[in-house]
This record gives C-alpha cells, sequence and structure tokens, in this order.
C-alpha cells in the first residue's frame, strides 16, 4: 500500500489547487443544514478522474457521488472539501481528505489543510507524518491537561435525541477538560489529534469519507481511534473516539455514563 503514496499525494495537491484557486460561485442545501459548493463538486470530479486513471483497479467512495468503479477489497474514499461551512464563509479550517481501505480498516492517508499549509500523510505499519516531520499524540495522562475536540451536532431526523447526548457530553467534559473546540471539520480533529495539537476528539458519527484517513493518522501516530463502547474503530463503526494513550480510560468511561 505504501507504493500508492505518492499518488494519494499528488491526488490532495490536485485538490487543494482546484481550492486555492476558486471562490465559491454558487452554494446549496444537500440536506438538512448540510451545504455543497461547486467547489467540493469540482475537486471530486478532479480527483476521482485522477484516480481512475493512475488506479483503475481500485473503486471510489466520495462525499458528492458517492460509489464508482471496482466495489472491491480495497477502495478510496474522499471527502473533497470537509468543512464546507467553513470554506463558502472564508474560514480556513477545511481539508481534503483520501483515505484508502482494506476491507474495513484504513490503510493508507492523504489529508490537505490548503490554506494551513500542511499535508498529513500515513501508510499502515510506517508512522504518521506532517510534511516530512514524523508526528506523535499528546503524552497527556489527565483530563484537565486536555484540549478535546467535539464533532458537529447532529442534524435531521432524530437529531433532537443525538443532541441531547451531546450536550450532556459538553457538559462534563466541559467542567473536566482544560478547553472544549468544535472545529467544524472531522478530518482537522483527527489530524490534530495525531499531530498532539488535540488530546482527543469526539466525532459522534462515522462517515467513511470524513474519518478513513485520519484515524489512520491517529493510530500510526501512537494514538487509539475506537467506537464509543471501546471497540476498535472500522468502517462500520457508529462513533469516531481518536485519543492519545493516557487519556482512554477516563474518557471511554466518561462516555458511558453519557451514554448509560
Amino acid at each position: 500500500m505504501r507504493d500508492l503514496l505518492p499518488i494519494a499525494r499528488e491526488a490532495v495537491a490536485l485538490a487543494r489547487r482546484v481550492i486555492r484557486s476558486r471562490v465559491p460561485a454558487s452554494v446549496r442545501a444537500k440536506g438538512d443544514r448540510d451545504l455543497v459548493s461547486d467547489v467540493d463538486l469540482a475537486v471530486e470530479d478532479a480527483v476521482r478522474e485522477f484516480l481512475a486513471r493512475e488506479t483503475p483497479e481500485i473503486g471510489i467512495l466520495g462525499e458528492e457521488h458517492g460509489r464508482s468503479g471496482d466495489p472491491g477489497a480495497l477502495w478510496w474514499a474522499l471527502d473533497p472539501v470537509d468543512g464546507t461551512s467553513n470554506f463558502v464563509r472564508g474560514i480556513p479550517l477545511c481539508a481534503v481528505s483520501l483515505g484508502l481501505v482494506s476491507g474495513h480498516r484504513s490503510v493508507l492517508a492523504a489529508i490537505d489543510l490548503p490554506f494551513l499549509d500542511t499535508v498529513y500523510t500515513a501508510a499502515e505499519g510506517h508512522g504518521a507524518y506532517a510534511g516530512d516531520a514524523r508526528i506523535r499524540v499528546s503524552p497527556a495522562r489527565e483530563l484537565p491537561d486536555a484540549v478535546i475536540s467535539i464533532g458537529d451536532f447532529a442534524t435531521g431526523e432524530g437529531a433532537a435525541a443525538k443532541n441531547r447526548v451531546r450536550l450532556e457530553l459538553l457538559d462534563r467534559l466541559g467542567a473536566r477538560a482544560q478547553r472544549i473546540r468544535m472545529l467544524g471539520t472531522a478530518a482537522i480533529d483527527l489530524s490534530w489529534v495525531a499531530h498532539g495539537k488535540l488530546e482527543a476528539t469526539v466525532i459522534l458519527a462515522n462517515l467513511p469519507w470524513d474519518t478513513t484517513a485520519g484515524t489512520l493518522l491517529v493510530r500510526e501516530a501512537g494514538g487509539l481511534v475506537l467506537d464509543a463502547d471501546g471497540s476498535e474503530h472500522t468502517t462500520a463503526s457508529a462513533a469516531t473516539i481518536a485519543v492519545c494513550p493516557g487519556l482512554a480510560g477516563e474518557l471511554l468511561s466518561l462516555l458511558s455514563e453519557v451514554d448509560g
């Protein structure tokens, strides 16, 4: 899989060029408070074309156009602009997220932060990197030392019940953690846990285009990625909990209290 890393790097670099060269000309709703811009679509089209040419044997799952190509054991998971709501408002917290999945686990990752001039990459068994520098998760061991990000609130059907859990979680974490953040992009949440900028992120959802690349970064940087029940995270998990090892027990205990 490591041999495919240059292709993944070039794919997200292509996406960066499209994002940096265009201002969104149209933005429309595609669901309850969920947006898509013409730039999202242009990026996905460009990356799909590139990957279909370079790796025709590997299928693609993209946020905007769904699945295409061979739906075999290997497939790319692409979010062309993770953090569209930030992007269309000129907030620089957005990312291009590209992961390669084998079975139910990510094995290759490339995440480009086009307005922060950072590219994160990882290949299973070979570490996680910001540019050419290897990165590691935080050594923190207590919640008062932790900055923790929370995923977006739920929307659509059943959102009220789901958000009651989120509000209870915010209340408990807010009383114990050093700081709470809501960045609006799962790719950056996970990248910054891997980079030690955050001690944990709690995303009570799991969309493969959002989380596939970032979960590998965290694991390769020495962190844990778990479902809400503490089981190992896969593409089939219900939630995405990424945490430095020293805080895993305390954070999971708190989550069980909220969800229980």
